[in-house]
């Protein structure tokens, strides 16, 4: 039997020929198919964890670099408990610490969108936790201003990585019936890594040099990803895509995707591997055998409306304020009169609490109520947030209980919506044959959208004045919401085939 093309050393049989979870050996009763008709999935809900999880771990890595960030730009600006030389910063050097990562993210999203379908999605999460972990070490060893800058880029290169590969192999692998669940699931841990950057910022922020111990906080968790990644196998999907551009022999690559299955499957499930195998390969019979998609394919037919869709919905969660309000969150609470610097971070603790407990309405519901209605819902909330934001600002400074309640509503919605949904449906929409390649081009939106608003609000904040930046982050949301309304698709309970067939 030829060589895994992702995973070389691992067979996926045990002796005598019989397909096996094997290493996760998970024994669970099946979910209840649905009476639509379809043919749902057979699978193990133990055994659809671990798939999850360490990919997901990528996004809470991700989530973790946000809350930190928002409490060290607080510690390494303060004289007295920065440690360093270097902590007069100007509102420029802030914003190169706030978004070196979102550049390094950049970068990883050009990486992707060139070597995705090369390496596989767990080649690519392995290598992102790689960068984490390079990452992570020297921005907390920095001894000059230049180090950390470099040390925050070459994190950024796994959140680009990471966020561009983890739902890929997450869609690729996870059961349809709960695939929205899962993918909304991973913003769970994007926001429980917040929260977690938010309470270590808090205890940190007035102990010396205590934006170094948040940033080396994350080296467990990358070590942790990097060991998960490693163990699990390749997406069945892509390596059926290696088999249909004839990059391998054909037989044996459908043998491993078989193989993947049954791992992914769990034990007593796997007996429907061959079967599922053969409906995809007949599913994905359309597409054609040249070796990879060419970056023109992106921006044409099927492909390009895909683009529309997902591309549209990452850029616009950006550009109505997201990274503003997370990134600067403590410097905000501040100005409302929590202006000790500990009071401040614990207030943001607050905040990542309420991220959590709404992502967590938001993944419970995905697959209930559907994408656009949690998306029309939460834009909403967003929108009156933003303006009561900017009349804050404006009009209404001796009431600092407006900016807070603004804030609130605004994570609160934004997590009902933007956040698990943004990423769930750039997964969803575009076909296989493209999906690396697409959703490359849709993380290069995400993160260039991040950071030229991270960078750009300190500056802008000083130029215009907070008001008149949160009124316009308001104006932008109303346009996502007529975006949302006549272009985003309803997605729930469909396969990944499925969708494409539908809309595009």
């Amino acid at each position: 039997m030829s060589t895994d093309p992702e995973r070389p050393s691992l067979s996926y049989f045990p002796q005598g020929g019989k397909s096996s979870s094997g290493e996760i050996g998970y024994d669970q009763e099946p979910l209840i198919s649905k009476p639509d008709g379809r043919r749902h999935e057979d699978y193990s809900v133990a055994a659809a964890i671990l798939p999850f999880l360490f990919p997901a771990v990528g996004g809470m890595l991700y989530g973790y670099d946000i809350g930190a960030t928002s409490d060290a730009i607080i510690s390494i600006a303060s004289a007295s408990s920065s440690g360093i030389g270097w902590y007069n910063l100007s509102s420029v050097q802030i914003g190169l610490i706030t978004s070196g990562s979102l550049y390094g993210a950049l970068i990883g999203s050009v990486l992707a969108f060139n070597i995705a379908d090369l390496l596989g999605r767990r080649r690519e999460l392995i290598l992102a936790a790689a960068c984490y972990l390079v990452g992570a070490l020297v921005t907390s060893v920095a001894p000059i201003f230049g180090v950390m800058v470099a040390g925050r880029f070459i994190y950024g290169i796994g959140i680009g990585l990471a966020m561009h590969a983890a739902p890929m192999y997450i869609a690729e692998t996870a059961p349809t019936q709960i695939r929205g669940l899962l993918i909304s699931l991973k913003e769970v841990l994007i926001v429980s890594g917040m929260l977690v950057g938010y309470i270590i910022g808090s205890l940190l922020v007035e102990v010396l040099s205590g934006w170094r111990y948040m940033y080396a906080a994350s080296i467990p968790l990358a070590l942790i990803m990097a060991i998960g990644m490693w163990w699990l196998p390749a997406s069945p999907r892509w390596i059926l895509l290696c088999a249909i551009q004839r990059k391998g022999n054909m037989h044996d690559l459908k043998e491993k995707a078989i193989g993947c299955l049954c791992r992914l499957k769990g034990e007593r499930h796997g007996s429907s591997a061959s079967q599922q195998v053969d409906e995809i390969m007949s599913e994905l019979s359309h597409i054609s055998e040249e070796s990879e998609a060419s970056l023109a394919e992106v921006f044409q037919g099927k492909c390009l409306k895909a683009l529309i869709i997902g591309g549209g919905l990452v850029l616009f969660q950006q550009i109505t304020g997201q990274p503003s309000v997370l990134y600067y969150a403590s410097a905000i609470f501040q100005d409302a009169g929590f202006s000790a610097a500990s009071e401040a971070t614990r207030v943001s603790v607050l905040l990542g609490l309420l991220k959590l407990i709404m992502t967590g309405v938001s993944v419970l519901a995905v697959d209930k109520l559907g994408r656009r209605p949690l998306l029309l819902g939460g834009v909403s909330g967003i929108v009156v947030s933003l303006f009561l934001l900017g009349s804050y600002y404006t009009y209404l400074g001796n009431i600092p209980v407006v900016a807070v309640v603004a804030l609130l509503v605004y994570v609160g919605c934004y997590q009902l919506s933007f956040g698990p949904i943004g990423w769930l449906m750039i997964s969803e929409i575009f076909p296989l044959r493209v999906r690396g390649r697409g959703l490359g081009v849709a993380a290069l939106l995400n993160f260039g959208a991040n950071a030229l608003v991270t960078f750009s609000f300190s500056p802008l904040q000083e130029l215009l004045g907070a008001g008149a930046v949160f009124y316009i982050f308001g104006v932008i949301a109303i346009l996502s919401l007529v975006f949302i309304y006549f272009i985003i698709p309803e997605t729930k309970g469909l396969t990944l085939e499925e969708i494409e067939a539908k809309y595009l």
